[in-house]
């Protein structure tokens, strides 16, 4: 391989057609630079790695180099030759005598950040250029599995994940990154108040049970009609858009450092309707009084301040019915890329469609479930998923529900890193009332009812990362409300 010195894109001598932009110069200075003076890999880690190189032989010199300033060893023309000598492309340069040239070229320190930014912005154009090649010949390639609209989210994913990540595919990573990343994740929830790793539910019990919502999981959420499914996930993503708070994160990159930015997926209920949801709890006027218009001055005031103080919530609502899985995908990607994206809450998993009419709905709900838990790794963030539940629930006498009610079960509950099902037994109970003869029977209800009465339940069937078990927790049914319930030994104290 003969060197090239090349600025931005250049002829081929040989094919007669453009080459990639690349600039061999500056990857040269900049390895040259970090052979010199090993202390500059340190300004430059978090910009370039070995992928960004042109030349396949300048990404192994750094990659050995890189290897070797993380174990504190010495990177140096004389300390890389024993591990470079016998490589087939450096021996075409002029074998180890290459590595000595390259320290003689070297730039100094100041500018390397700058070497480093400009071939980094060059493999991007080239990943841009490859890019779009694909997505032209696969628009030339005229087949009917190959629809455009697919073509286009297809693209528009490819295009996210660049544009993200500064590279086209991560491929294999070292264990030793892996490792790292989980350390650095445990010392983040270490720090934090109440040692969450996850996003906080605003739930005490159930971030304690949880750990918090945590990021490329999907968390399913399941309940028979009436038993507040959608209200626990306004809940939720009420508690933390209200809790948004910017800055910097431990790894040193910008973001949410409390609560998050929420995208809600509403394919039920409309979205004045959810606001109104939002509104109830946050003003505490019922939600029928507010969809009637029948409030006290009072009351008005109060939902006409909770309002303005919402405004500014990074609660971000589509309310388009019957989406494909594709295309909520799509949008997901964008809202992220234009707001930024914490959490993502879909209501409800049966009413998202697949991508293709599939044979039967048992496949068709496992393309949806994977299509959420890709989602949930791609955007790295967690995705709560509301389902419904089939009526078998209805004909046991314990009506508390377990994995197997889950519709179409087998590709939710393995799909899924949490499944969680909403339990409130008081709904059930009201309907057990006995006549006004019997007396005893009455007194029996009544007491089980007091019993009964604002108390729901919680309960995680399965969780990959954690125990599972029942979360108690409080319900307003007036104003649609979850909360805290407090524990006998704190109702002194006044704890919630």
């Amino acid at each position: 391989m003969s060197e090239i010195r090349a600025i931005g894109i250049s002829r081929s001598d040989d094919e007669g057609v453009e080459a990639l932009p690349h600039n061999i110069e500056a990857e040269q200075q900049l390895l040259g630079a970090i052979l010199t003076n090993n202390d500059i890999y340190d300004r430059i880690a978090s910009v370039i790695d070995e992928r960004h190189f042109f030349d396949p032989v300048h990404a192994r010199i750094y990659e050995v180099a890189a290897a070797r300033i993380a174990k504190n060893a010495l990177a140096s023309p004389v300390t890389l030759k024993a591990f470079l000598e016998d490589d087939p492309g450096l021996k075409e340069l002029g074998g180890p005598s290459y590595l000595a040239r390259l320290a003689g070229s070297a730039i100094s320190s100041f500018a390397a950040r700058d070497y480093a930014q400009m071939i980094h912005d060059l493999a991007i154009r080239r990943a841009l250029i490859g890019l779009g090649r694909d997505i032209s010949a696969k628009a030339a390639r005229v087949a009917v599995e190959s629809e455009p609209k697919e073509q286009i989210v297809e693209a528009e994913q490819a295009l996210y994940k660049l544009g993200e990540a500064g590279q086209s595919g991560q491929g294999f990573q070292s264990f030793l990154k892996a490792v790292t990343d989980a350390v650095n994740m445990a010392n983040a929830a270490y720090q934090r108040d109440g040692g969450l790793a996850g996003i906080s539910t605003g739930l005490v019990d159930l971030d304690k049970k949880l750990g918090g919502l945590h990021k490329s999981d999907l968390l399913i959420l399941a309940g028979r009609p009436s038993m507040g499914k959608t209200s626990l996930a306004t809940n939720i993503a009420f508690n933390i858009a209200k809790t948004y708070r910017r800055g910097r994160r431990p790894d040193g990159s910008e973001g949410a450092v409390g609560g998050g930015v929420v995208g809600f997926f509403s394919l039920e209920m409309s979205a004045e309707q959810l606001a109104a949801r939002i509104l109830s709890e946050a003003a505490e006027v019922p939600s029928e009084q507010i969809r009637r218009g029948d409030m006290t001055e009072g009351e008005f005031r109060r939902f006409v301040e909770a309002a303005k103080a919402l405004e500014a919530c990074p609660l971000f609502i589509d309310d388009t019915p019957a989406l494909p899985i594709s295309q909520l995908a799509a949008r997901a990607r964008r809202l992220k890329r234009e707001h930024g994206l914490d959490v993502l809450i879909v209501d409800y998993l049966q009413l998202v469609r697949p991508a293709t009419a599939k044979d039967s709905r048992v496949n068709e709900v496992s393309e949806i479930t994977q299509g959420l838990k890709a989602i949930a790794k791609e955007l790295d963030i967690p995705v709560v998923a509301l389902s419904q539940l089939s009526r078998q629930v209805e004909s046991r006498e314990d009506k508390r529900p377990q994995l197997s009610d889950l519709r179409e079960s087998g590709s939710i509950e393995q799909d899924a890193d949490v499944v969680m099902f909403v339990f409130r037994e008081e709904y059930y109970k009201e309907r057990e009332k006995p006549g006004d003869h019997d007396l005893e029977a009455m007194a029996k209800w009544q007491e089980e009812m007091e019993r009964l009465h604002g108390r729901a339940e919680v309960i995680i069937g399965k969780q990959r990362h954690g125990p599972i078990g029942t979360v108690e927790l409080s319900f307003e049914g007036r104003f649609t409300r979850f909360g805290n319930l407090a524990k006998a030994w704190q109702q002194g104290a006044g704890e919630f």
